[in-house]
């Protein structure tokens, strides 16, 4: 959307938001899309003085915890098992190895684009046991979920499913009672064009104001003004910038199919912990492609990587340059922490912009 990044239109919000008499605020984005948007495009230096953007848990491959890893990992070592995976996964750091180092040692690791990629190689490949590594929000989980259905509809019984999704209003909902004081949120666009506005709706109730916005610069700053005007004048509502996509209801078809599939349970999250009802797991009609259920492993004990403070980022507690490993002994060629693997992870988006930051 060229529009959207229009050199004029951005500039003139910049000023708006300038000359905006808000108050000190502390403005959270949980999405791993903002967060390279803002990085990106160096937003910050766009906003009224007193008034901070910080990055929360947005990042899929991010929040996935340790332990969750270990055991996709340790899958790797059954014989017969091919794992299957997005590519920012592979690299990383479990507790004793990565993905991409357990191929180097003989892991059949794919890495796909689709979920669907991962049926079609448990069909082309009858003797190998297909895993898929179902990470993500509301966004990639009907993916997953259509990706069984057709997995059952062709009868591959090689095909299963480690699930790990992750639902974001829960999450939102636990920050409210986190140490950072979060007094608006900039909501997720390709969540809500499933879930719809409405589910941010409890936050707004609790004195939070929402806005969805969509991903180019424009869209963004639209949305911080927006939710300054919401401070300013007392209210804590829904609002909706990113309308060319996002509806109220959401995505009817999309939350049928997540219905059908799936089941809403606790779930981990790196930095959160377990949240009552923040994830998925396989109704029980589907418990034969659940890959948790089919296989008996052993991972290792999990243990966070010494001195990472990945959780803190994803919570908003710090900025990725408090981190002390934070471009020293940890970057992208060589990271320790998931923030800094995943393309969406506010530890690379800070360290490949940091220039604008």
């Amino acid at each position: 959307m060229s529009e959207f990044r229009d050199t004029e239109l951005v500039r003139g919000l910049a000023e708006q938001l300038k000359r905006m008499a808000a108050p000190p605020a502390t403005l959270m984005e949980v999405c791993g899309t903002h967060t390279v948007a803002i990085a990106r495009y160096g937003l910050r230096e766009a906003l009224p003085e007193g008034v901070r953007l910080i990055s929360g848990p947005g990042c899929p491959v991010c929040v996935t915890p340790q332990d969750q890893i270990d055991l996709f990992i340790a899958l790797g070592g059954v014989e017969g098992v091919m794992l299957a995976t997005f590519g920012d996964m592979v690299r990383v750091p479990g507790t004793t190895q990565s993905l991409e180092q357990a191929r180097a040692e003989g892991a059949d690791v794919l890495m796909v684009y689709s979920p669907m990629d991962a049926v079609e190689a448990a069909a082309k490949n009858p003797e190998k046991q297909v895993v898929f590594f179902g990470i993500g929000f509301e966004t990639t989980a009907p993916a997953v979920a259509l990706a069984i259905l057709e997995a059952q509809r062709r009868g591959l019984a090689n095909f299963s499913v480690l699930c790990a999704h992750k639902l974001i209003p829960p999450a939102m909902m636990a920050l409210l009672e986190s140490e950072v004081g979060v007094d608006g949120f900039i909501c997720p666009g390709h969540v809500s064009v499933i879930i719809g506005s409405k589910a941010y709706e409890p936050v707004a109730a609790r004195g939070k104001p929402c806005v969805v916005t969509g991903f180019e610069p424009a869209d963004v700053l639209g949305a911080v003004r927006m939710l300054l005007r919401q401070l300013a004048e007392g209210r804590s509502e829904v609002e909706v910038e990113y309308s060319r996509a996002v509806r109220t209801e959401g995505n009817p078809k999309a939350q049928e199919v997540l219905g059908r599939v799936f089941r809403v349970a606790d779930a981990r999250w790196r930095g959160l912990g377990t949240l009552p009802g923040s994830g998925y797991e396989l109704a029980e009609e589907f418990a034969e492609f659940d890959a948790a259920r089919r296989f008996e492993v052993e991972p290792p004990k999990s243990v966070e990587p010494a001195g990472c403070r990945c959780g803190e980022v994803l919570t908003g507690l710090i900025d990725p340059p408090e981190c002390p490993l934070f471009g020293e002994g940890c970057t992208p060629r060589k990271p320790v922490g998931s923030c800094m693997v995943s393309s969406e992870g506010a530890c690379q988006a800070w360290y490949r912009y940091r220039r604008s930051e």
